[in-house]
């Protein structure tokens, strides 16, 4: 592994992910928990930036990058869901939960997708596309502004961040059916 910028933040954001949980269960400001993933958040978007733009990018970074993304949001989506505070003020804490267990699935079955495709040779057939992308952005945002209406119990803002996570598991199983619908030949060959 090279010791590029892009690759320290990469390894920064998987270091951040004990940090959120600990602040989150820790009692400490919400305003605290979500800065924190904010921070993580950008630094997603900055490692990918940094590395096109000072030509850094590396295997390590290619394999890491979309490890920590997953991680991170699964772990604050399962906290949340296991909040029993934040179950109380959601919309609809079934949909909630739905939800987030379409969108942890959806990380799992892609990967084992993608890890099987390559060892086919074919791993250009899921790549990580542009809705894969936006998929990711939207929800980062929706757990970003879940945190911060969670700190201050928010019902206006509390339901925005709710419907952008259904926005975003939307976009969750919509990105699914891409991958299966590219890598249907191989899944379906005698």
């Amino acid at each position: 592994m090279r010791w590029t910028i892009s690759n320290i933040l990469t390894l920064l954001r998987v270091a951040l992910i004990p940090v959120i949980v600990a602040v989150y269960l820790g009692g400490a400001s919400g305003y605290l928990t979500a800065g924190v993933f904010l921070l993580a958040g950008l630094t997603d978007w900055a490692d990918g930036f940094l590395a096109r733009q000072r030509n850094e990018e590396s295997p390590f970074g290619a394999f890491l990058d979309p490890v920590a993304d997953k991680l991170m949001v699964s772990a604050v989506l399962v906290l949340m869901v296991a909040d029993p505070h934040m179950r109380d003020h959601v919309f609809s804490p079934a949909l909630f939960t739905v939800i987030v267990a379409i969108i942890i699935g959806r990380e799992i079955t892609i990967s084992a997708l993608r890890e099987w495709m390559a060892e086919l040779g074919r791993r250009g057939v899921v790549a990580v596309g542009w809705i894969g992308k936006v998929k990711t952005t939207l929800q980062f945002i929706a757990i970003t502004v879940l945190l911060f209406a969670q700190a201050g119990m928010q019902k206006e803002v509390l339901i925005l961040g709710e419907i952008l996570l259904y926005l975003a598991g939307a976009l969750t199983l919509w990105s699914m059916v891409i991958y299966l619908r590219g890598a249907w030949p191989s899944l379906s060959e005698q």
